[in-house]
């Protein structure tokens, strides 16, 4: 059962890594820093966006419109840390017994 647990704490970890690399990319393409045109960039950030969008999307909705300013990531941040805490403190004591 711990493998389990293990397993899904990894899969956090790695989309937690994919948000803040999707999150910085965002940021650079806004401000022009990577050229948009590159085939490349288009192409990686098209996938960061297919991975992160299904899970900010309703986020989104809920979120009051803050002028330009997109808080979603960090609020998925923060569920994504609270569901990591809550699996290892409370759910996976449980079953290790």
């Amino acid at each position: 059962m711990t493998a389990l647990f293990q397993t899904i704490d990894l899969a956090l970890n790695l989309y937690t890594w994919v948000l803040i690399v999707g999150a910085i990319f965002s940021w650079l393409y806004a401000f022009n820093v990577i050229n948009s045109h590159n085939q490349v960039v288009n192409s990686i950030g098209t996938m960061l966006y297919n991975l992160t969008e299904p899970a900010l999307r309703p986020i989104r909705r809920v979120m009051p419109d803050l002028g330009g300013i997109d808080i979603s990531p960090v609020i998925l941040l923060l569920i994504i840390f609270f569901v990591r805490s809550l699996m290892w403190t409370t759910i996976a004591p449980i079953f290790t017994q």
